[in-house]
């Protein structure tokens, strides 16, 4: 039986259109049904599938299997990367991400184990050697022609994507609209489109934007408190991830279809303090929503580096954050999060900015209830917290404190019951954490601490939901105020993270530096304002005036009318370049410059005199990081120096060092040795340097070590300059170039 299913198999495979099949199956029945098993099912989607499917089988239908072949691994490729990179941090890859796929060591991530999906790659490559087994089958058998309707396919289906795009626009996620040689496609097309624009436009000089919007400080509103605040102290909780969406009264407040109650007990505190549902997160990533609520700017509105890096090359502006300015004025200011504090390099902005006291993971003495590899689980850091707060309370100084939870950040961790309870990981480690808040804050109230502090629960970024509009820039912020009875339930207007610094020293009647931007979530204003973000990709922004950009190729947008900018939906009004998109990004750009004119000529000094204890075995490149040297910018045509010393600490241990570099959480090869050695008399001393012939932007260093003693990395400088020039790194000494220590 079996003997004559293979002989009949052969047979077919040598028929005429065999070869056809096969490659039909591969460039079109696959992606379709890939598309579908993750969950990516638009029309849009199947459209893009389709007509990238269509252009590989015109033109590679009756091509040599020789010439094929490299095309469909790469096409496949395409492919793998994107269910990979879309799984690990939520974007499309980009032309810059391309190099990865003929690098070693992610080809061999990549078919090694260890992939988010590796159904679709074994799927990808099951197709793939059908199509070689028919090729070589019927290699003697006469291919017939396709079709002359079948040659309009391909134009027909990108003609249909594109009018669909323009005339019935939505903001489903990138993925879920665009294959991804099809968005690689239109980008390039759009970006010639726009730089052809430009070109008839002439050379014209383009006046530079009015900032006073987004960048001034505006307590022209009128006060929602007739006297200063009575509270004592001030509590932040930022809440690891968390989008406005999980507050039920944010969700009727905008009409939100998203009806999933994940945090019941934060609604029910809700319903208790003043709420914000139009509340935009500017950026992604923990230090960035850090820096833009207790600094009063807005962090960089793309992959640069992060401001709170920056801040540490400056001397006078830091001096106007808020926990500078509340320090200034009386109060003891705390800083307590759930991670190590070197990650992101927190445990030297943190004191630069104004915390007297500034602790991470080394802190707590309590045990966690579960294993997370970033730190404290959220039960056990809300416990370790309520500790930290009676402690204050026993003091005579007023006292600020700020609050950074971890448990909702991936891997998503929570213990088997939740699990149970709940469809996925990530909803799992939500409810775990709205459970262990809720603890926290009746613990608050039994202590009596909640009558004389002002209370501020809000998060450093979000996760984003699927399918929920925005919800990559939508926040939350309920205070919790003893004079709350004068505040109203929901606070109209639209507010941010940049509003937060203002908003707290206006809530004193204390003096707001002129440094600082934003409004005062204290106040009514009559009045829209100028806001923007940058997540997912998309730069965004709100003129005040009932209109909201979105632009997501260059120098594109696409415009609505929208009373704010956090809504249920938006009228679309149209597309526009040229001009008013430039002013879009050149708003941007000057943000992005607020601190620092050019990235070049600045020493980023991340060492310190620390005592850094060894784990047995280096678990995470992330979460075992040494030092704080991530998501760096470096320009095009620049070059980069490095300098470190590492030196084991305990005379009868050595350390086992690794230095990494990765951008854009993609490793990066720099010819470093795999693994080195130090020890207390010969301390790991290198000084390497390389070119960045590209720009390259979210660049992080790791370095890495394991052992059974411990280290001191007592210099990692980061220098990058234009080739040729002075080098400043030699020239300036250690405490004069950037301190951050």
């Amino acid at each position: 039986m079996e003997g004559l299913f293979c002989e009949r198999f052969f047979h077919w495979l040598r028929r005429p259109h065999a070869r056809l099949f096969s490659l039909i199956v591969l460039v079109l029945i696959v992606p379709v049904c890939l598309r579908a098993a993750l969950g990516w099912s638009t029309p849009l989607g199947y459209l893009s599938d389709l007509a990238i499917g269509s252009l590989l089988l015109v033109v590679l239908h009756r091509r040599a299997w020789w010439l094929a072949l490299p095309v469909l691994l790469f096409w496949g490729l395409l492919a793998v990367a994107t269910a990979e990179l879309v799984s690990a941090v939520g974007r499309l890859p980009t032309p810059a991400d391309l190099h990865y796929l003929i690098d070693p060591q992610f080809v061999e991530n990549s078919t090694g184990g260890g992939m988010a999906h590796p159904a679709l790659a074994v799927t990808l490559l099951v197709a793939l050697l059908f199509w070689l087994l028919t090729q070589f089958v019927s290699r003697a058998v006469k291919r017939p022609a396709l079709p002359r309707a079948i040659w309009a396919a391909p134009v027909v289906l990108f003609t249909a994507h594109w009018a669909a795009q323009n005339l019935w626009p939505n903001e489903d996620d990138p993925w879920r609209q665009y294959n991804l040689p099809h968005q690689l496609l239109a980008s390039q097309v759009a970006d010639l489109q726009i730089q052809a624009e430009e070109w008839l436009d002439g050379d014209v000089e383009e006046a530079a934007p009015v900032m006073a919007g987004l960048t001034d400080v505006d307590l022209n509103g009128h006060k929602l408190l007739s006297a200063p605040g009575q509270a004592r102290n001030v509590l932040i909780i930022a809440l690891e991830g968390i989008p406005g969406a999980y507050i039920r009264a944010n969700r009727e407040a905008i009409g939100s279809h998203y009806q999933e109650d994940l945090m019941p007990n934060l609604s029910r505190w809700a319903e208790r303090g003043m709420n914000t549902p139009d509340y935009v997160l500017h950026t992604h990533q923990t230090i960035r929503g850090l820096y833009a609520m207790l600094c009063g700017d807005y962090d960089k509105l793309n992959n640069g580096t992060p401001k709170g890096v920056e801040m540490l090359t400056q001397h006078e502006r830091n001096k106007a954050c808020l926990p500078a300015q509340l320090r200034q004025n009386g109060f003891s200011t705390h800083y307590l999060q759930g991670a190590g504090l070197r990650f992101m390099a927190k445990d030297k902005i943190m004191p630069h900015i104004g915390f007297a006291a500034t602790h991470g993971l080394e802190w707590f003495s309590n045990a966690n209830y579960l294993e997370f590899p970033w730190g404290k689980d959220d039960r056990a850091f809300f416990e370790g917290a309520l500790d930290y707060v009676g402690q204050l309370k026993t003091q005579k100084q007023p006292w600020m404190l700020t609050l950074l939870t971890v448990g909702t950040h991936q891997p998503y961790s929570a213990p088997d019951d939740y699990l149970e309870r709940y469809e996925t990981p990530k909803q799992a480690a939500v409810g775990y954490l709205d459970d262990a808040l809720e603890q926290f804050l009746s613990g608050l109230e039994r202590q009596g601490v909640l009558k004389d502090t002002l209370v501020m629960i809000t998060s450093d970024e979000s996760h984003g939901i699927d399918g929920v509009r925005l919800a990559s820039s939508w926040g939350f912020n309920l205070t919790l105020a003893p004079e709350h009875e004068q505040l109203p339930r929901l606070n109209a207007g639209v507010y941010g993270h940049v509003d937060l610094s203002a908003s707290i020293l206006d809530y004193f009647d204390l003096p707001v530096p002129s440094a600082l931007s934003g409004r005062s979530l204290f106040r009514d204003y009559d009045s829209g304002r100028e806001i923007m973000s940058f997540t997912n990709g998309k730069l965004r922004y709100h003129d005040g005036h009932g209109i909201f950009s979105e632009c997501d190729m260059p120098r594109r947008c696409r415009y609505y009318e929208s009373a704010g900018f956090i809504a249920e939906s938006a009228k679309f009004k149209g597309n526009y370049s040229g001009h008013p998109a430039r002013q879009i990004a050149a708003r941007a750009d000057a943000l992005d410059l607020s601190l620092l004119r050019t990235p070049l000529n600045h020493r980023y000094q991340f060492g310190s005199n620390n005592v850094i204890p060894l784990q047995a075995q280096i678990k995470d490149d992330w979460a075992d990081n040494l030092i704080g040297a991530q998501y760096l910018e470096m320009p095009k045509g620049s070059h980069t120096r490095v300098r470190l010393t590492v030196r084991s600490v305990d005379p009868q241990q050595a350390a086992y060092i690794q230095l990494k570099a990765k951008e854009f959480e993609q490793d990066v090869q720099l010819g470093l040795p795999s693994e080195m050695v130090a020890t207390a008399d010969q301390p790991l001393e290198m000084d390497f340097s390389f070119d960045n012939p590209l720009p390259r932007k979210a660049f992080s260093f790791h370095l890495l070590g394991y052992g059974l003693g411990a280290v001191e990395v007592t210099d990692f400088s980061v220098i990058t300059e234009v080739p040729g020039q002075e080098d400043i790194l030699d020239d300036v000494p250690d405490d004069e170039a950037a301190q951050s220590s």
